[in-house]
């Protein structure tokens, strides 16, 4: 088992995780307010931007391949080095959803 330290940018703080252990695992035993909801993989509340560093996450279903490698979601990810991350960053597929659904008379699309 390997520890990695994980920066968490802008925000000053910083973890210890393991390889085997779940980086939203770690932030809620060190008392950080990392958000999330549905904690499999497919909300993508708990996304963050991948700045440096690698991740597995294999049952993070909610990314694209593509934005797999840019992008952690914190509930499936799992450190393979030293990371930099930020919190709170959605991929580009997420983000289009959002304006899309924000754009025109304010309705939200029921799904």
């Amino acid at each position: 088992m390997t520890a990695y330290t994980i920066e968490f940018v802008g925000t000053g703080e910083t973890i210890t995780c393991t390889d085997k252990e779940t980086i939203l695992s770690r932030c809620l035993e060190e008392g950080i307010a990392q958000e999330y909801s549905c904690r499999v993989g497919m909300c993508l509340a708990c996304s963050a931007e991948i700045l440096e560093g690698d991740v597995t996450q294999p049952a993070a279903r909610g990314l694209t391949d593509q934005e797999a490698e840019n992008y952690a979601l914190t509930c499936m990810a799992r450190p393979q080095s030293d990371l930099k991350l930020d919190r709170g960053k959605y991929p580009p597929s997420i983000e289009a959803d959002i304006e899309a659904d924000t754009a025109g008379d304010g309705a939200v699309a029921d799904d």
